[in-house]
């Protein structure tokens, strides 16, 4: 039982990280377009993102696939800038008309890319370990924790925004997507492969 906590610690510590905020931004720019009143969309992506998020994990740690960690590290900030891109659907159409299944497939594939971007660290952490599964499914739960986390949290300031300042809900997603991409950018040329 320790064991599986120390795993779920370290799954809310990989997410809650804010000296390696990729994760937040990614959960920010997934949740901005919801509201309390679709909160069970997102709260769906999330985990999508953690299920593809901890089979890429699952993936390295049993050996079955490697991936270049330089490209990884590109690709992170790429999936929050194309997420952040995708929410200007939602500023020209309302959210129940803009397709899940489309964001279903793209937070599953960034899911994967995510999960490769820490997926060196864990197969060191799990080179000793016998069982794999437990410290997988503990990891998942930590990151499954954190995302709600930080969705309520996005959601929480989407009200206060949106229901208490009566700020447009297009307005909103708008300047949200625009300030994740600005935070993105230096990101994004940091990594740029050479």
């Amino acid at each position: 039982m320790q064991e599986f906590l120390f795993y779920i610690k370290l799954g809310l510590d990989h997410v809650l990280d804010f000296g390696a905020y990729d994760h937040i931004l990614f959960l920010s720019a997934l949740a901005v377009p919801f509201t309390f009143k679709n909160w069970k969309r997102v709260l769906v992506l999330a985990t999508i993102f953690t299920i593809a998020h901890c089979t890429s994990l699952a993936l390295s740690v049993y050996e079955v696939a490697t991936v270049d960690v330089g490209l990884i590290e590109f690709l992170i900030p790429v999936t929050i800038l194309l997420t952040a891109l995708f929410n200007f659907a939602y500023v020209y159409k309302e959210a129940m008309d803009v397709g899940l299944f489309l964001h279903i497939l793209a937070t599953a594939f960034f899911g994967l890319i995510h999960g490769f971007g820490f997926s060196n660290y864990f197969k060191m952490l799990m080179a000793e370990e016998e069982d794999k599964i437990t410290p997988l499914l503990g990891f998942a739960t930590g990151i499954e924790l954190s995302q709600i986390i930080i969705i309520l949290v996005v959601l929480t300031i989407a009200y206060v925004i949106l229901d208490l300042l009566k700020v447009k809900r297009s307005i909103f997603i708008a300047i949200a997507s625009i300030l994740i991409i600005a935070i993105t950018i230096p990101l994004l040329i940091a990594t740029f492969p050479k």
